[in-house]
């Protein structure tokens, strides 16, 4: 007989429990057993948790290891990659700049990063910690050494949270206590006594249960009203994944429907699906393509690919033994144990002591445990614990209310993955001379590489903080910092997200009390995302609108470029005060009224009703459209040269324009709209080349800009451990070996890295 394992509603299951039956019945003769409706759903019987034995007995139910194993495997590969990459070992010197005035964002103010060599031996204890899970070898000591330096990174910087690194360090966490080298591992052949050896059930119920939060939960925060209604996300519908979609729906519905309506409906019915017996390949499918896109969408990482290696956890756990006896049989020494007889383990209860038969007894086993031991409460007390700790902290906020900042809580373990998109129109830092008074203006993002401080307070304080420290070295006496910062979140108006009258290094924050210099979403006019749609369309390509939302008693000071041509005010609800600085003049409007304001000066908005205003910019950038313009004509004239169309000889400062499609051939012209003009091509050419490129191409650009982010990672790993075992060389030889590691693939088609600026790109929010 093959092992069977169902999951069930609190993602247990009846592990092999046919197998079991027979290891654990008499030789002579198998008792058959007859399943019950809710047996054969659920994998387990309602006796199961009718006592704390029974469930203690269930927990700990002997499963076969193939599944565990396999993911083990696959887990530690994936890691190994990711170290390299989002955890930033190929930029390690970039990340922590050793040395250099840098304003850093941990969870806690006391933990700073040791000095750049030694976070490089981090790293490589981490990097080892990946591989010896990824092989199995000195599995425990291993997990630990993953766990222990992954989360000390993560926990030094909060700008680099999210959801899927927090997973990544939760599924180390939970291996590091499982007993995932029973199968296919180093250790296994370094000791027979545990290789192939059954596990306990708990250590499957824990890992599916947390893959089903990921999705369950992920589908209860997308229940906003934003989702639901196609505010969050309405980018995507452009991405050109979603061409097929176009054939027979138009963007609108493409957004609704396929966009937030297929993401709300996947992530609330993954888990169930992935659940049952009958669902589980319908689950299987939806999943993997689900995951797939969104490695293309986003840059996401190893998140996709880890999901995805998540999927056969919640099949029958001999699945790999299964798998892997339809290859050739001479490969069967390096492939995993095909056998369908795993070996007993004290870590399971077993229902009764095991007679072992005769032709068992060549082959040495592990005595089973005919009643509860200790270890097997602790492991079921920690099962039950963990579930509702996972459960739980996602609506914890009303203890870590510091951290909300028009969200539902803490970033990083809520699962409300992309819910909120963010647009910035606005950030102005105002610092204050304490003894001077002397008021100066300071660069957004100045003593920091992180843009995440905008949109969260916990970090804004830390910011100001560290701006109060540094300031000083610049002849600036007890500095007040003041942060003006506007965000437009899932499409609304543009509005502060923080009081700009607050000093921030004065101001209190707590992670247990509100924040109270946090201003409140005006989630009241959200109806008028609508009315933006509407005006949006009757607009031509080359006018701009911003919409803005302000509270009573603040004013907005801005400054118009001089390539903004036709710049005005129109006022939607509330009333306000429009000061031409340079004109010293004062304008009221109301609902209804607008107002030209001059370009290349400053002038003030102030709210003067009792209740917020909203009004909206509308501008056309003038230099952009006459550019466009004469690279209109320029097309025209280009395309008439080329078909002989064109009888006039062209001037010098236009015969570039004959030559552009000379392959290899300088862009080389006097004038600069025709030098832009032939850049411009080039770029769009080279563009278009790649993104027409075959698999073969596309696979050799991804292979060669991977072997040079992994080869700078290693280089520079070598260099800061031979740093710390012999000391720093002589400076040229340093920056000789550096440059050696940044060596970077050569650009035969010019700088690929070179977006052209009407490409729209979509990074990861």
């Amino acid at each position: 007989m093959e092992a069977r394992d169902a999951t069930a509603g609190s993602l247990v299951s009846s592990d092999g429990e046919e197998q079991t039956a027979k290891e654990d019945a008499a030789p002579t003769k198998d008792t058959p057993q007859t399943k019950g409706k809710f047996e054969k759903i659920f994998g387990f019987r309602r006796e199961d948790l009718t006592s704390w034995d029974s469930l203690v007995t269930l927990l700990n139910r002997p499963s076969d290891p193939a599944s565990l194993g396999i993911f083990r495997c696959l887990f530690g590969l994936l890691m190994v990659i990711d170290i390299t990459q989002e955890r930033g070992l190929s930029h390690l010197d970039y990340k922590f700049m050793d040395g250099a005035p840098v304003c850093r964002f941990p969870l806690f103010n006391f933990l700073k990063p040791l000095p750049l060599d030694w976070m490089y031996l981090v790293y490589v204890v981490m990097f080892f910690g990946a591989l010896g899970i990824m092989l199995g070898c000195f599995y425990r000591l291993s997990g630990l050494m993953f766990i222990s330096s992954y989360w000390y990174i993560f926990f030094l910087d909060k700008t680099a949270w999210n959801n899927h690194s927090y997973l990544y360090g939760l599924i180390g966490f939970q291996l590091t206590l499982m007993e995932g080298n029973r199968y296919w591992s180093i250790d296994g052949l370094r000791r027979p006594s545990i290789r192939n050896a059954q596990v306990p059930l708990w250590n499957y119920t824990i890992l599916r249960t947390q893959i089903f939060i990921v999705y369950f939960l992920a589908g209860i925060k997308k229940l906003d009203a934003d989702w639901v209604e196609g505010y969050s996300m309405s980018y995507l519908a452009h991405h050109w994944l979603f061409d097929p979609f176009k054939v027979i729906l138009p963007v609108e519905l493409i957004n609704l429907l396929v966009v937030h309506g297929g993401g709300l409906i996947l992530d609330l019915s993954a888990g169930y699906l992935l659940f049952f017996d009958a669902t589980r390949p319908y689950g299987i499918f939806f999943v993997s393509y689900f995951h797939c896109m969104n490695s293309q969408l986003f840059s996401i990482g190893m998140f996709s690919y880890t999901m995805l290696a998540t999927s056969p956890i919640f099949c029958y756990p001999d699945w790999p033994r299964r798998f892997f006896a339809r290859f050739p049989a001479f490969l069967s020494a390096v492939l995993p144990i095909t056998s369908t007889d795993p070996q007993p383990s004290t870590s399971c209860v077993y229902n009764e002591i095991q007679s072992t038969s005769t032709e068992r007894q060549e082959t040495p086993t592990v005595p089973k445990a005919s009643k509860m031991r200790l270890k097997h409460k602790l492991g079921a007390i920690f099962t039950i614990l963990y579930i509702m700790e996972q459960f739980f902290l996602p609506y914890s906020h009303f203890i870590t209310q510091g951290y909300n900042n028009w969200t539902n809580g803490l970033y990083g373990y809520s699962w409300d993955m992309m819910v909120h998109s963010r647009s910035h129109q606005h950030v102005k830092i105002t610092y204050k001379d304490g003894k001077t008074g002397e008021i100066g203006y300071l660069n957004p993002g100045v003593f920091t590489q992180s843009r995440r401080w905008k949109d969260h307070g916990d970090m804004l304080k830390q910011y100001g903080t560290c701006l109060n420290e540094f300031l000083p070295r610049y002849n600036i006496s007890e500095p007040e910092i003041y942060f003006d910062i506007w965000v437009s979140i899932n499409e609304r108006f543009q509005q502060r997200i923080f009081d700009p009258r607050v000093d921030v290094v004065k101001a209190d924050w707590s992670p247990f009390r509100p924040n109270s210099w946090l201003m409140p979403l005006l989630v009241d006019l959200s109806p008028w995302r609508t009315k933006f749609q509407e005006i949006e369309g009757s607009l031509d390509n080359q006018t701009d609108i911003v919409f803005i939302a302000d509270f009573p008693g603040l004013n907005l000071e801005n400054f118009v470029s001089e390539d903004l041509g036709n710049t005005s005010i129109h006022v939607l609800q509330g009333k306000v005060n429009v000061e031409v600085v340079e004109e010293k003049k004062n304008y009221t409007l109301t609902p209804g009224e607008q107002i030209k304001v001059p370009a290349g000066a400053y002038h003030k908005v102030y709210t003067v009703s009792e209740g917020p205003s909203c009004y909206m910019y509308i501008y056309v950038n003038t230099t952009e459209a006459a550019l466009q313009e004469n690279f209109t004509k320029l097309f025209e004239l280009q395309e008439r040269v080329r078909n002989g169309t064109e009888t006039e000889p062209l001037p010098p400062e236009l015969q570039p324009l004959i030559t552009a499609d000379d392959e290899g051939s300088e862009v080389n012209a006097t004038d600069p709209i025709v030098q832009l003009f032939l850049k411009r091509q080039r770029r769009m050419k080279e563009v278009k080349k790649r993104r027409e490129a075959g698999a073969v191409e596309r696979l050799q650009r991804f292979a060669v800009k991977k072997y040079y982010t992994i080869r700078r990672g290693l280089l520079m790993t070598a260099i800061a451990l031979r740093n710390l075992a012999v000391g720093l060389p002589p400076l040229e030889q340093l920056t000789r070996e550096v440059a050696f590691a940044n060596m970077k693939a050569p650009q035969a088609e010019g700088n690929q890295d070179d977006p052209l600026k009407d490409e729209v790109g979509h990074g990861e929010l």
